[in-house]
């Protein structure tokens, strides 16, 4: 078990995945702060729209540890910071403290492995589609891992305009071959 500040935010970020943020609320500015100087990085995790926040209900219970890999002082004089998804986590309780930010008592969540005979060719190239019609997703990934079919389904999960909820389901699997499945059915 292990602590770890809390980011939630509506959107999702899974391992070796990269996302831009835009730091503004003072809790945040310190968490940012306190995670560069102790190089520990801190967790992304999804809002839900139905938890009660006064209880800490607010935010789902699975999230990813990340790491800040850029930062910038944006035009608007925001901190603005590029992380890397490192490892997902499970949240058994969650504290706020003073300034509201929450400080959640996690465990690491089983990694996945790549599965022997799951076809995830279909779901690939319609990723790198994806990426070939929008540079600002090629723009975060130099050097993208398309051959890598937990890279490829973790892209997809960000990527999927579907509820936090299912997101969750997702990847609360012990593999990810239902995951695989439900994307083939989609994008055929």
């Amino acid at each position: 078990m292990f602590t770890l500040p809390l980011f939630p935010l509506s959107a999702h970020i899974l391992p070796q995945g990269r996302m831009a943020l835009r730091i503004f609320e003072p809790r945040y500015i310190r968490m940012v702060k306190e995670a560069c100087a102790a190089q520990s990085g801190f967790g992304i995790c999804m809002l839900n729209a139905k938890g009660d926040k006064s209880l800490n209900e607010h935010i789902y219970h699975v999230g990813t540890h990340v790491n800040v890999i850029d930062f910038d002082m944006l035009n608007d004089g925001l901190l603005g910071i590029t992380v890397e998804g490192d490892r997902c986590f499970s949240i058994q309780k969650i504290e706020t403290e003073k300034d509201g930010l929450r400080i959640g008592q996690c465990s690491w969540l089983p990694t996945w492995r790549a599965e022997p005979g799951t076809d995830i060719s279909l779901v690939k190239q319609r990723l790198i589609d994806i990426f070939d019609k929008y540079p600002e997703i090629q723009d975060m990934y130099p050097a993208p891992h398309f051959d890598d079919p937990i890279w490829v389904v973790y892209r997809w999960l960000e990527l999927l305009p579907v509820s936090a909820e299912q997101k969750q389901q997702f990847i609360q699997q012990k593999d990810y071959v239902k995951t695989v499945d439900f994307l083939t059915q989609l994008v055929k």
